[in-house]
């Protein structure tokens, strides 16, 4: 299966040297490049796109405003910001958009596509653990950190509510089943169901959601 790609950058150097890396690979294609958000918008009305790779700091558009445009949709594509800064607001904002996640420009070829793939295949790119330092640093900002936790939380059972704590912590499935003596698959079972009833479509969300209810605070306690 082919996993078309979408290149929304300014930069048109940039957006040749991404190309041809992708070109090169057997199972992407790029179907349509944009140098602004105005464009990226238009393109994806009459393009069928897997996975956009984003840009933040264009013209006439951002890449963040154009990354929540995206993801309100039905069904959108998955995003993925670049960034030149490692934990900068904008990669903050992007993620708080929708994005499934993050990646530095500067970032060797080999990273970039495995994450394009991890995003095509429903994973986020961005390690939770990275994600957290990034809502430590910005999590002032957030206007629901000083909120009571929010309705949402109650669908979850109090062992969902307890992997949702550990996620939020940047801990792996394999770091939860030990620390909650549980099979790794059942802790897979638990992300899944957090998901679903939270409506949300990776394990970075889980992270911005626990921060914004304030079921995990700066520092990273629960």
């Amino acid at each position: 299966m082919t996993i078309r790609v979408m290149l929304v950058d300014d930069q048109v150097l940039l957006r040749t040297g991404f190309r041809m890396v992708l070109a090169a690979q057997p199972d992407m294609e790029v179907v349509a490049e944009a140098g602004d958000g105005v464009e990226a918008l238009q393109e994806l009305r009459t393009t069928e796109v897997d996975v956009v790779l984003m840009d933040v700091r264009m013209p006439k558009l951002d890449g963040v405003e154009t990354t929540r445009r995206i993801c309100a949709d039905t069904d959108p594509p998955k995003v993925l910001i670049l960034t030149t800064f490692d934990l900068d607001e904008y990669a903050f904002s992007g993620l708080k958009a929708g994005a499934s996640g993050f990646m530095l420009k500067d970032v060797p070829p080999a990273e970039l596509l495995t994450a394009i793939r991890a995003v095509h295949s429903g994973d986020a790119v961005v390690a939770p653990s990275t994600t957290r330092r990034l809502l430590d640093r910005f999590a002032p900002m957030l206007p629901g950190t000083q909120k009571p936790q929010h309705k949402e939380l109650e669908r979850l059972t109090d062992r969902e509510r307890e992997v949702m704590v550990l996620v939020a912590q940047g801990l792996s499935n394999g770091e939860i089943a030990a620390r909650l003596v549980l099979s790794e698959a059942t802790v897979k079972t638990h992300v899944g169901r957090i998901l679903t009833k939270l409506g949300l479509r990776d394990r970075v969300q889980v992270v911005v959601l626990a921060y914004e209810t304030g079921l995990v605070r700066a520092g990273g306690h629960g």
